[in-house]
């Protein structure tokens, strides 16, 4: 049986306090792989504070702050292990939390890409927003997990203790096969942050790789550290971002689903009307002039993703049709 070797690599911007209060955890449940940092051209002294406490951390160092997306892709270039760890930096792991993943890597060579279970660090009995117990998508492009749909969230009662397959894994905790990270070309750099992840997994997905959850695996996660959910950044991002990843990956009915999601879209808006998000709004709307003027790139690159896997690209992608429409009229409010 080959062991893979594991790099955990952890992207940091101005996050010295968080490297303070989550490093020491990493760092005594994870001798089995090696530990690094990507900085994001921070601006406070993350890097002083790793040199001086943790010297047998290896840091890189970014020239720019490209988020989530450009940060890991140049990073990840000076990495040499076979699997891939991209933990954030608010994230406090478990004893013995690497040795599900790894046997699985080992024993399972078509799986390439592992999310464990994510409990919020706030509240360890509950599930955490950010990918739960591994997550899912619908037929419109909206995510939702095992553990968390919209904003209900389970309490962890076992329930997803299992080994299973999901459609995306979190990148909150997100371990990948260096091969696959390398020949998918790693994340879509205009991403900048949030969903890049499901894009990744998306485009493996229509490649014929597979991904999959290690319930047994735990790690606990704050969440919202760099960007909190009531920021009108964060609603640009996951509105744009979630139309780039459509486009681009959708199999069929590609301009049917962008009108449906923008009737969709609309109601998100009357939702925060009724709530007086009035930046939120606005977020929206930008995230749908952003999309539309990128729109003749994407379709080029759907175009070559198309050609590329021809053979799986028309695999189906989703089990609900609508998760909108289960959650909001159906009242469904578990997985």
């Amino acid at each position: 049986m080959i062991k893979n070797q594991i790099a955990i690599v952890i992207l940091n911007w101005n996050g010295k306090a968080l490297l303070e209060q989550f490093l020491p955890s990493i760092m005594a449940h994870s001798s089995s792989a090696t530990v690094y940092v990507a900085d994001n051209a921070s601006t406070d002294d993350s890097v002083t504070f790793l040199q001086s406490h943790y010297p047998t951390v290896k840091i890189i160092q970014n020239n720019v702050n490209g988020g989530y997306a450009k940060g890991y892709n140049h990073a990840l270039r000076q990495v040499d292990e076979d699997i891939f760890c991209l933990l954030n930096s608010d994230i406090e792991v478990t004893e013995n939390w690497l040795n599900p993943v790894q046997e699985l890597f080992d024993t399972q060579p078509e799986t390439a890409i592992v999310q464990p279970k994510i409990l919020d660090y706030n509240n360890k009995a509950y599930f955490e927003y950010a990918g739960a117990a591994g997550g899912f998508i619908d037929k419109f492009g909206y995510p939702y997990c095992r553990g968390r749909i919209f904003d209900t969230i389970e309490k962890d009662l076992g329930q997803y203790n299992d080994t299973t397959s999901i459609f995306w894994a979190s990148g909150a905790c997100f371990f990948i096969r260096k091969s696959v990270f390398k020949a998918l070309n790693g994340f879509d750099e205009p991403f900048f942050a949030h969903m890049e992840e499901i894009d990744l997994c998306w485009r493996a997905h229509n490649s014929g790789y597979h991904t999959a959850y290690v319930g047994t695996s735990t790690v606990y996660h704050v969440g919202g550290a760099t960007l909190s959910s009531t920021n009108p950044k964060k609603t640009y991002l996951n509105f744009r971002n979630s139309l780039f990843t459509i486009t681009k990956n959708a199999p069929k009915n590609l301009f049917f689903l962008i009108f449906t999601r923008l009737l969709l879209d609309g109601l998100a808006s009357v939702k925060f009307l009724l709530e007086f998000k009035v930046s939120h709004i606005l977020a929206i709307l930008k995230a749908h002039g952003h999309f539309y003027l990128r729109l003749p790139q994407l379709l080029k690159e759907r175009k070559l993703l198309r050609r590329q896997n021809a053979h799986v690209f028309n695999s189906k992608y989703y089990d609900i049709s609508s998760i909108v429409w289960q959650y909001y009229l159906r009242k469904r409010r578990i997985f």
